[in-house]
């Protein structure tokens, strides 16, 4: 396997920057960009493996939105069981006063915490 892609944008040849300009003398064409897939961070691995930049990315889905979607199609919501625990505490929040300053005043706050169920519940 190669340790480059090419930019999937279809586009990406007609857009007129320095970096994709190839040839000499009077050969001069736009080229699309190549990206090294060896010298990606792994969080810009994934969708970045196949664009050069967003610009790329975003003509690219600009284009083939509706494609891209019917790969997999959605017709149902998903859902996942959760459960909702809330819980009360005391908490304080801190009041200005023109002639005390700040002071701490206490208060009961809720706190909401969800969980996933276990899918052998």
């Amino acid at each position: 396997m190669s340790n480059y892609n090419w930019c999937h944008n279809p586009d990406c040849h007609k857009i007129e920057t320095q970096s994709r300009v190839r040839g000499t003398g009077d050969n001069k064409v736009l080229r699309t960009r190549r990206i090294n897939v060896d010298n990606l961070y792994d969080y810009q691995k994934g969708i970045y493996e196949y664009f050069c930049n967003q610009y790329c990315l975003h003509q690219f889905l600009n284009k083939f939105a509706r494609d891209v979607a019917n790969i997999r199609p959605v017709k149902e919501p998903s859902e996942t069981p959760i459960k909702v625990v809330k819980t009360k505490e005391q908490s304080y929040r801190y009041r200005y006063d023109s002639v005390n300053g700040q002071e701490r005043v206490p208060y009961i706050s809720t706190r909401t915490s969800i969980t996933l169920k276990n899918s052998q519940e």
